[in-house]
């Protein structure tokens, strides 16, 4: 049986019809995704590319799903859909959950070492490399693709994406430090081992302004807002260009690079071995 043709297939039928075809096959998607087997988006020569097949299959996971009460003893009350449940781990999986009130979806992949530090969340189709640490409060939104050996800080958002099932999800490559009260969002790519000190946010929108290399990145109709690798990022501002703003002294919020990472960066966002 071919996974992708079946999920093809199920979408372009009624959701009752979909739904009594379909749940065994979901599972199956989920378990394929759980074990990286294949995933949202992958990195090919070209680039961040989406397997849109996954991303419609997720699709298909919640049009055919079923509200079931998924209560864990009585005190703690959940209802969700059948075909998204929660991640089950064992230790042979390698996996730090600490104890404290985190979900992870099943069918997002969570690789060896990876530490999670209550509460945080992690979405279906999410994928998380090894010896990543997802921080109290983070959440990794569906779809979304984080590196091996990341720092997602405490209250980190990292945006998920379904629709368009086309549109490339939020990617943090491998070593990016990733500060408290982040957001990122909208296709963005941090690429391998920048810094976003704590309450950068960045959406597919946003410019970003480069002191050391004179350049201003953005999005455009071909690619994402790319973060080049090793930028140092922090929260900026730059004057509003209207009268009115000049005549109020306003100014816009906006993400500059201050330098690349160097030894003296790498010190201060290391996560001490201890810890894990």
């Amino acid at each position: 049986m071919n996974l992708q043709s079946e999920i093809e297939r199920l979408l372009g039928l009624p959701t009752d019809a979909a739904r009594t075809d379909g749940l065994a096959i979901v599972k199956e998607f989920r378990a394929g995704l759980n074990c990286g087997e294949f995933r949202a988006a992958e990195k090919k020569s070209a680039g961040w590319q989406t397997n849109l097949w996954v991303k419609r299959g997720i699709l298909l996971a919640f049009r055919i799903g079923a509200i079931v009460d998924r209560s864990v003893p009585s005190e703690f009350a959940f209802f969700d859909k059948d075909t998204l449940p929660a991640h089950l781990f064992d230790l042979s999986n390698g996996v730090r959950v600490v104890p404290g009130g985190s979900s992870i979806r099943d069918g997002a992949y969570i690789g060896r070492n990876v530490i999670c530090m209550p509460p945080m969340f992690i979405n279906i189709g999410a994928y998380v490399d090894e010896g990543t640490m997802v921080d109290s409060h983070a959440l990794v939104g569906s779809c979304a693709q984080i590196g091996k050996r990341v720092h997602l800080s405490a209250a980190a958002q990292i945006g998920g994406v379904l629709e368009p099932p086309g549109a490339l999800p939020v990617i943090v490559e491998d070593d990016a430090f990733v500060g408290g009260n982040c957001g990122v969002y909208e296709g963005v790519i941090v690429g391998a081992r920048a810094v976003l000190a704590p309450g950068v946010i960045l959406t597919g929108g946003t410019a970003v302004y480069d002191l050391v290399r004179e350049k201003i990145y953005r999005r455009s109709t071909e690619s994402p807002l790319m973060i080049p690798p090793g930028a140092v990022l922090v929260p900026g501002s730059r004057p509003a260009s209207t009268d009115f703003a000049a005549s109020h002294n306003l100014s816009l919020y906006t993400p500059i690079i201050v330098k690349y990472r160097d030894e003296k960066t790498d010190a201060s966002t290391m996560l001490e071995d201890a810890l894990r």
